[in-house]
């Protein structure tokens, strides 16, 4: 299986490049921080499986349709395509902050689109694939604060993922949503919620849910299964009070 992260030279790329590489995968590790995926290389190296890297800034979408081909020309093929790169910044919607809101859309959903493009653009020409997108339990309501832009481009993502699943339906094509719950990495000051797991026990459910292919998957699966129903019903009012 040769499979390509993009953000990975951190936090939940990187955990999931640890748990796939030690499953025998042959990585493509793309991020916009070079010295970190090779460092990641250079830890990995012992599992044996072949790492390409290369750095690539999501935002410029014309390399990652460059740096997308190119990796799957390094490994002679890509099999999967993980879309995990995005970030977190925002604002409450009107306090001056539409420079932090516009980059997480911009990253989170109008970067994404573009990796799924060029993902799909391969698979589609080799009638095989496994899209895999990275969204999360924060897609299913619109959430207050710093949050709101951010959920609203997880919730698009996961319509995105929806879409294109629903398009090639029949195929040999396979499309992963997954909505991880609360994962302390580095990225986010190691979170202290309720709920919230280790980034290694987070990222080894992600890799077992990814292997196992469905159309959804909350990660990990307790409580955020039960949870996440919850949460589209919730009311406003409670809503309010406990995100």
């Amino acid at each position: 299986m040769r499979t390509l992260i993009t953000g990975a030279s951190a936090g939940l790329g990187a955990g999931m490049a640890r748990e796939l590489a030690g499953r025998g995968h042959d990585l493509a590790l793309v991020a916009r921080r070079l010295d970190r995926l090779e460092a990641l290389r250079d830890e990995l190296a012992p599992t044996g499986v072949r790492i390409a890297i290369a750095a690539l800034d999501v935002d410029d979408h014309d390399a990652v349709f460059r740096t997308v081909r190119a990796v799957r020309d390094e490994l002679g093929g890509l099999d999967r395509v993980i879309v995990n790169a995005g970030i977190g910044k925002g604002a409450p919607i009107g306090t001056g902050r539409f420079d932090a809101n516009l980059a997480t859309a911009r990253t989170n959903f109008v970067a994404a689109l573009a990796q799924c493009e060029a993902a799909m653009e391969i698979f589609r020409a080799q009638d095989a694939g496994h899209l895999v997108v990275v969204s999360s339990v924060a897609a299913d309501r619109g959430l207050k604060g710093a949050q709101t832009t951010y959920a609203a481009t997880k919730a698009a993502l996961s319509h995105l993922a929806e879409g294109i699943r629903v398009d090639v339906a029949g195929t040999q094509i396979r499309v992963t949503t997954l909505a991880p719950g609360y994962i302390r990495t580095e990225l986010n000051g190691g979170m202290s919620r309720p709920f919230s797991v280790d980034a290694a026990t987070g990222t080894r459910a992600m890799a077992d849910a990814i292997e196992k292919a469905p159309a959804f998957a909350y990660v990990p699966t307790w409580p955020w299964a039960v949870l996440g129903r919850v949460l589209r019903v919730m009311p406003t009012p409670i809503l309010r009070r406990v995100t």
